[in-house]
């Protein structure tokens, strides 16, 4: 299954974009799990709260490797995305921090909430002020705003790979982007595929 330069760039920028959705598409949500078996067109997923479910591809989904990278990669005028949680001071203190490549930069760019837990949100933005002390402490700049983010040292830093939909195999982690149909079925946007047993942190 192939994907073109343009669906590979969707892909990869649903998965730091949050809740925004592209013009004439329905409302995404994120299905978060262990691919269990490929059927065709037909994804078997157990989530990560233990339930099974199916999720058929789009004739056009977009597939993308998540892999580690060092925390060294977060450097003044990386273009980054962090799920975070407010610390009693008003600071964000971050769950993961995704390094975009630079043809991403911009794609998702602002704060919103996000469902990685009570309180938390995403925070797409440039690097600007950046000190390292026992992880990274780092001003994260956006249209209309700023955030203050602490990343500790080890916290999950990755960035994304293009890939084809070959990647989804029995035992993967992924992080989809699905519509829901009015019958409840699943339909698989786009879906990011943690590369080599990586477990999606986002």
């Amino acid at each position: 299954m192939s994907v073109s330069r343009r669906t590979v760039f969707l892909a990869i920028a649903a998965i730091g974009m949050g809740g925004v959705s592209f013009a004439q598409m329905p409302p995404m949500s994120r299905l978060r799990g262990t691919i269990d078996a490929v059927d065709g067109s037909s994804v078997h997923v157990t989530t990560r709260a233990g339930e099974h479910v199916t999720m058929k591809l789009a004739s056009d989904a977009g597939c993308t490797l998540i892999e580690p990278i060092s925390i060294e990669a977060i450097k003044p005028g990386s273009f980054i995305g962090t799920a975070a949680v407010t610390q009693t001071d008003g600071t964000l203190k971050a769950l993961e921090v995704q390094v975009f490549p630079e043809s991403m930069r911009g794609i998702g760019e602002g704060h919103r909430p996000w469902d990685l837990g009570i309180g938390s949100t995403m925070t797409n933005g440039t690097v600007g002020d950046l000190k390292v002390s026992d992880g990274r402490l780092l001003t994260l700049v956006y249209k209309g705003g700023e955030q203050k983010v602490f990343v500790p040292e080890k916290v999950p830093v990755i960035t994304y790979e293009p890939a084809t939909c070959g990647v989804l195999k029995k035992g993967a982690h992924i992080i989809a982007f699905v519509a829901k149909g009015e019958d409840g079925t699943l339909t698989g946007m786009r879906i990011g595929v943690g590369k080599d047993g990586l477990v999606p942190p986002m």
